[in-house]
């Protein structure tokens, strides 16, 4: 029989995430907990940086388009919200968008599934100024 995720799993892995993320460490966070099979949706793409990835290396790419593009000035990271399989955590950004100069604040909230103690899916819902 297959190993299943536990609730308990599901609030290790969120504990971990949030703790690092508040400190940072998110790709410390990708390496740890995300499955190699993972997916990751956004609420918009483009050609350049589609909606949905597929797969931990797109998934280090995106993240590193992410620091290589933004000045965080400062970030806040809230929760988790944990249910059996899925967590949910709200991030805060008040960045500056390095190609325009422009400075955003952003409030993001982050829904994850997990699965044998990895996450497999996140998907991402934003409130930005203009949208």
């Amino acid at each position: 029989m297959a190993a299943t995720t536990t609730s308990t799993d599901t609030a290790t892995v969120a504990r971990e995430l949030v703790s690092l993320c508040s400190e940072g460490r998110n790709d410390e966070a990708i390496e740890k907990f995300y499955s190699a099979d993972i997916v990751s949706i956004e609420s918009s793409g483009s050609e350049a940086m589609p909606a949905e990835m597929r797969g931990i290396d797109a998934i280090r790419g995106k993240n590193q388009w992410w620091v290589e593009n933004n000045e965080v000035h400062s970030a806040r990271v809230t929760g988790p919200f944990i249910a059996d399989r899925q967590f949910a955590v709200k991030f805060e950004y008040d960045t500056t968008f390095k190609p325009t100069g422009d400075r955003v604040v952003m409030t993001e909230m982050a829904l994850y599934d997990v699965a044998d103690g990895r996450i497999v899916r996140e998907q991402f819902f934003y409130n930005m100024p203009g949208q």
